[in-house]
């Protein structure tokens, strides 16, 4: 099961209207990119990430990807320990302040990838249409966001399938340093990018074929509507965004000064 793949189960962040879910992502990405410069407000934001998780009971999506957020996370602090010079020397030109920034920044890109998961993991796709839909987005554009998420998990897939397919064939992608591995790895990118545009031809012929677009008036089977649960979480949630606002631009800043 992918990662990106709706989880249909009963848990609070399923019962909440889907518009009210994007403003949760909303409000931990401000946090995310507010305070890039302060590891211990990022820290505690991403534990807030884990609990907004097991709210969803999406933390199994999330521990599957443990993998890849831990080398985001970790390339992020190299990358910056690499390139940022600071007053505060650690060794040669590696810095406290690149150190830092480093983990801010993985904290950050961490944050926003397993928001992000949580919301796919507890929302439909067609919900998902809906609410971009009542967000003022043309139909084109809504069908287009849909689209773009629910091919993630196939792309994934097709990648997968081509992978064991090779391994059956004597493939060895396991030896070898990181740069040997990569290496083996871009090979496959050529049946699975050609695997995908053939797929997708064959989607954009299903929609031509049921007249996608003829009408700007459509209907929907589906409904979503704000309740006061919804409400009540929302208002919430512009209280953080607020109280994010007074930190960075007047706490923060008179604690600097």
């Amino acid at each position: 099961m992918s990662v990106l793949t709706h989880r249909d189960i009963n848990s609070f962040l399923h019962k909440l209207d889907p518009r009210a879910k994007l403003l949760v992502m909303l409000t931990f990405f401000i946090y995310a990119l507010m305070f890039l410069q302060n590891p211990i407000l990022l820290g505690i934001v991403f534990l807030f990430a884990l609990v907004y998780a097991a709210m969803g009971k999406a933390l199994d999506n999330v521990w599957r990807s443990a993998k890849v957020l831990i080398t985001i996370f970790t390339v992020t602090v190299i990358v910056w320990l690499l390139t940022m010079r600071g007053p505060t020397k650690i060794i040669l030109w590696f810095s406290v302040e690149g150190l830092l920034r480093g983990i801010s920044g993985g904290f950050s890109l961490v944050i926003i990838i397993i928001t992000s998961i949580v919301f796919v993991s507890t929302t439909k796709i067609e919900d998902l249409t809906l609410a971009c839909i009542r967000l003022g987005l043309p139909y084109r554009g809504a069908f287009a966001v849909s689209t773009a998420i629910r091919m993630i998990p196939l792309i994934a897939g097709t990648a997968e399938t081509i992978l064991q397919a090779q391994k059956s064939r004597g493939l060895d992608v396991d030896s070898g340093n990181f740069m040997q591995k990569l290496k083996k790895y871009v090979p496959l990118l050529v049946p699975t990018i050609v695997s995908v545009i053939r797929g997708t031809t064959v989607f954009a012929m299903a929609l031509e074929s049921k007249g996608f677009g003829y009408s700007e008036k459509r209907v929907s089977y589906l409904t979503i509507k704000y309740k006061t649960r919804d409400y009540v979480f929302s208002a919430f949630l512009l209280l953080i965004i607020g109280f994010a606002f007074f930190i960075r631009f007047y706490l923060l800043k008179n604690l600097v000064l």
